[in-house]
């Protein structure tokens, strides 16, 4: 509080384990500098986490920086704007999960905060506070996990992880303190769809079909001509991250997840779950169960969507529902939440660096979490792989 007092240029990171009051300690020094009229300004790189923070807006959204990040582009904040001016008035900068933009989000931020307070300091010489990188670990290496997390007695292993996690599923698969509070993890996106396709085969709700209407984006100067001629049943067969496949299969209480930010102050951000409560031909119902906004109505539509980045060599437009249903997710998309029961479902190692960390420090008591890992012959083991990449840390 003597620096933000003194306003002496510096940046900080902070940095703990899942549960240990990052967060806590953001909120109190927002707080205590608000109290005296001060301005904070909180922002994480997700929309979920930025609604735990006091205030909290998107990074990019609040910064004006275009998506994706290049290494010339730069915030969209001019000198003598109401942002610009703000930002000039600023106490205190929070950036929480920073570790999770690319260098050049930084990057730009700093330029345009040092053309801002016309100097040459960091980030323009004002405090900023980061998330850092928790040193999880400085190796690649297996690791043996406890008898007491381990299901190791199936005959199927999607049923054991499903009965694990959702326990008397049939007679509590409307209650909405139930689907809140538990999810199942693996680590790629087909298995989440398979199992998510399983447990919702099991509600004995009617279910409806969506599909989504996909196009080439013609716009794009660089398309090969060709592509424009590639058929639809082609387009609708192309699956990948961040955006929803062809055919959503939904029913009434069905929980799902939204993959894009459609309204902060709303919590309708990219990871929020909602629970549905109505199947309309154009636009869904649907409450809210995640963040302050939990227990609110609201009417999702479908949009346009283009996955951000893609090994395709032509930009898919999908017109879709933005969201999945997320009786199980992947990891990845689970970064920020905590829930109170969780089935980790392994039946590959992790592939990316400290998913295993973030898997497990989900669960908010370790009496709540399962894990299954079987070989590719479905054989129950205690091992798997904790894939960290030792150049994370070398800088820090």
């Amino acid at each position: 509080m003597s620096v933000v007092n003194t306003q002496s240029a510096a940046v900080y990171f902070l940095c703990g384990y899942g549960g240990t009051g990052k967060t806590f300690v953001w909120t109190t020094l927002s707080s205590g500098i608000r109290s005296n009229g001060g301005i904070v300004c909180t922002v994480a790189s997700s929309g979920i986490v930025s609604l735990l923070l006091p205030g909290g807006r998107i990074a990019h959204s609040k910064f004006a920086m275009p998506v994706p990040a290049t290494e010339n582009s730069t915030c969209n904040i001019h000198q003598g704007s109401e942002l610009a001016e703000l930002l000039k008035v600023t106490k205190l900068m929070v950036w929480d999960e920073a570790p999770m933009c690319h260098k050049f989000a930084f990057e730009e931020l700093d330029e345009s905060l040092i053309d801002i307070m016309q100097n040459n300091l960091p980030f323009g010489g004002k405090i900023m506070e980061m998330e850092k990188l928790d040193n999880i670990m400085t190796d690649f290496s297996e690791i043996t996990i406890p008898d007491e997390f381990l299901i190791k007695n199936y005959d199927d292993p999607i049923h054991a992880i499903v009965e694990a996690t959702y326990p008397s599923l049939i007679d509590n698969y409307s209650d909405t303190d139930y689907l809140q509070k538990r999810v199942v993890l693996a680590s790629k996106k087909e298995i989440v769809d398979k199992i998510n396709d399983y447990v919702l085969s099991l509600i004995p709700n009617h279910e409806k079909e969506y599909s989504s209407a996909d196009s080439i984006d013609k716009s794009d100067e660089l398309l090969n001509p060709v592509f424009a001629l590639l058929p639809p049943e082609f387009l609708y067969s192309l699956q990948t991250s961040g955006i929803p496949n062809h055919k959503l299969k939904l029913k009434v209480r069905t929980p799902i997840m939204l993959l894009r930010n459609l309204d902060q102050t709303d919590g309708l951000c990219n990871g929020t779950r909602l629970i549905i409560t109505k199947l309309r031909s154009n636009v869904i119902e649907a409450e809210v169960i995640t963040g302050p906004n939990s227990g609110n109505r609201t009417y999702i539509p479908r949009i346009n969507m283009s996955p951000s980045e893609s090994a395709w060599p032509f930009k898919l437009i999908r017109r879709q529902f933005p969201f999945i249903v997320s009786y199980v997710m992947t990891i990845n998309k689970s970064q920020g939440q905590s829930f109170h029961h969780i089935g980790l479902y392994l039946p590959h190692p992790g592939f990316s660096h400290g998913q295993l960390y973030v898997a497990l420090s989900r669960v908010k008591n370790k009496d709540g979490l399962h894990i299954l890992i079987h070989d590719n012959d479905g054989n129950p083991k205690n091992i798997t792989t904790n894939v960290v990449y030792n150049e994370v840390f070398a800088n820090l």
